[in-house]
């Protein structure tokens, strides 16, 4: 379904191109209202919490460890091509999942009230490159508190990149769109590098002790998917390759035995062994080791590790285009600090609301992107269960219409262009902030999915 939207002029701060923040046509009263507004839904949604939401993030986590079990047995077969194209991305879904609707929004305390054991922020782990704590700490305060706060919010461009042109150009970031290629496919690795926060520790806000701390941590995870992926589940693959040419090989010898031809066979050099000591002479007499030689165990292991590496960067690439989807389309707003001093509730909701963008798309889109799609709802309520976005997005635009405010959406290819463009363009000296839309002109409801659902 289209939406529409009118662009605002370019705004009268004195340099004819910066962008008038909507914020300055609201009146006092109208701000404070806002705020009771958005404290009210939020409230609404938190009273209404039950099994049916319980019940959606265990399905998930259930849904997510089949997939990626389903995955990794598939990839026992990895020394084909089928298995291996099959198994890799079935992998790299289960690890989407992990990632985004499963551990992404269990540390962001989404689930926490439901006081379970496992599923909750203090307790989860996920498998990336960050520690738990490190990324709650970037992420969830520091990032979620001073959104698009320039100078403050190091989300954004993660100090690596000139994503907004009130950033000072330097001659390093004509790279970045050659190093955002490979931001995207080890995102997990540039972020964790990210959390770690070397400004802080130059400016005397965190020691070289915690710093020690946190390395450790992200070492401990290195070492944990080193083991799983590239070690573990690769040697099983080589031992099943060694398990299944050892009996072909024996029924094929069971078999010229059997047939009388096992004798004419040897003389001509023909038989399986045979042919084996030819290619490559054994250092053991036993059938295991001239298989190995034949890389029946070499071949799988190494084909299963690619696989399992591949799954890595779908993984990775996908985060890396929702979060930049989210937060960097020309549509988004940046904020100086001091538009945002002495900021009243009200305010800091408006800045959450016009400083991220939506990504349009279906249920299973939804689903693959940690809901995250809503990435306006969940800069509202960072803590509010993923699945109920789609439910007050409606309400949230409805607000957006009578206050004559925007909101951020567009789909994905949409949104993709415009980040991408972005960072060609400012990677270069100069640039403007881009058009930014006007009040919001579109349908409530937007796709399937979205409204209350049955039984709220």
């Amino acid at each position: 379904m289209t939406t529409t939207h009118t662009e605002s002029k370019a705004s009268t701060n004195g340099n004819g191109h910066e962008p008038e923040n909507p914020l300055n046509r609201l009146t006092a009263e109208q701000i404070e209202a806002i705020g009771k507004e958005f404290d009210e839904l939020h409230e609404q949604v938190k009273a209404d919490l039950g099994e049916r939401d319980a019940a959606y993030i265990r399905g998930v986590i259930s849904l997510q460890r089949r997939l990626a079990l389903l995955g990794r047995v598939i990839l026992l077969g990895s020394r084909f091509r089928a298995p291996w194209v099959i198994g890799a991305g079935t992998l790299g879904v289960a690890k989407i999942l992990e990632n985004m609707e499963i551990g992404h929004n269990v540390l962001h305390g989404q689930w926490d009230w439901m006081n379970d054991p496992v599923i909750n922020s203090q307790t989860w782990d996920w498998d990336t490159a960050s520690t738990s704590e490190s990324w709650k700490h970037s992420h969830n305060y520091i990032h979620h508190t001073y959104t698009n706060i320039r100078g403050k919010d190091k989300d954004l461009g993660y100090e690596i990149m000139r994503i907004d042109p009130h950033q000072k150009w330097h001659p390093v970031y004509m790279l970045q769109p050659v190093y955002n290629l490979l931001l995207m496919a080890f995102f997990e690795w540039g972020v964790a590098f990210h959390d770690l926060d070397l400004d802080a520790v130059r400016a005397g806000e965190k020691s070289h002790k915690q710093v020690l701390q946190e390395v450790a941590g992200i070492s401990g995870k290195m070492r944990n998917q080193v083991v799983k992926d590239y070690i573990a589940w690769p040697v099983l693959s080589g031992i099943v390759g060694v398990a299944i040419d050892a009996a072909m090989a024996a029924a094929k010898d069971r078999d010229l035995i059997r047939t009388g031809k096992k004798a004419k066979a040897k003389r001509k050099g023909k038989s399986l062994i045979g042919r084996a000591r030819r290619k490559a002479p054994a250092t053991s007499d036993s059938l295991i080791g001239r298989l190995v030689e034949r890389r029946s165990f070499r071949e799988p292991y190494k084909r299963t590790a690619w696989a399992d590496f591949w799954a890595n960067i779908i993984r990775n690439v996908w985060a890396h285009g929702i979060i930049f989807c989210g937060h960097f389309p020309d549509q988004t707003y940046t904020f100086s600090q001091e538009e945002t001093e002495d900021e009243s509730r009200g305010a800091a909701y408006v800045r959450q609301l016009i400083g991220a963008a939506n990504i349009e798309g279906g249920p299973i889109f939804h689903v693959m992107s940690g809901n995250l799609g809503y990435q306006v709802e969940h800069h509202l309520y960072p803590d509010m269960p993923s699945t109920r976005y789609g439910e007050i997005a409606p309400k949230v635009r409805e607000i957006c219409t009578r206050y004559e405010l925007p909101y951020n959406t567009g789909p994905l290819w949409q949104q993709w262009s415009m980040v991408m463009r972005t960072i060609a363009r400012l990677g270069f000296p100069g640039g403007k902030p881009r058009p930014k839309p006007g009040p919001y002109q579109g349908e409530l409801i937007i796709g399937s999915g979205e409204g209350p659902r049955e039984g709220s």
